[in-house]
């Protein structure tokens, strides 16, 4: 497929507001199998017409966010709890307090886990410099 094809794709599924799953999977860079998985997981859940899956917005917009959580770290369960929260009466405001305390959590987690990489950077580069040290006195004797 040309640019020019893929490009004209991509405006009808906009003009369209349904997609394949070729074309979210080129969009977005995964593979066919991962929305499939996210699909068995329910995460997503595309119309079936026949053995086709015809995905809408609001498809687009789950696997969007899936996407990102999985790039901030988010296990998938919290992913599946923050889109459903979504979905209740208090929508926006109660996925908004949710996610920011996961924020913070994964915030503080993160940067424990870089204070663990300072000291064990730290701890190599003394080990280094004694190793350094050491070689240096066998070479001199």
């Amino acid at each position: 497929m040309t640019r020019a094809d893929a490009a004209s794709e991509a405006d009808t599924a906009r003009d369209t507001g349904t997609w394949t799953i070729a074309q979210l999977a080129d969009e977005f860079a995964v593979t066919h199998r991962t929305i499939r998985y996210y699909e068995d997981l329910g995460l997503i859940s595309p119309e079936r017409r026949s053995t086709v899956r015809i995905f809408h917005r609001r498809d687009r917009t789950r696997l969007n966010l899936i996407l990102r959580g999985k790039r901030l770290g988010f296990p998938l369960e919290e992913i599946r709890t923050i889109i459903d929260l979504y979905d209740e009466p208090r929508g926006q405001a109660s996925q908004l307090s949710y996610v920011l305390d996961q924020i913070h959590a994964r915030r503080l987690d993160l940067e424990r886990r870089r204070s663990d990489l300072d000291d064990a950077l730290e701890e190599l580069d003394e080990f280094e410099g004694r190793c350094r040290g050491d070689l240096q006195a066998l070479g001199r004797r």
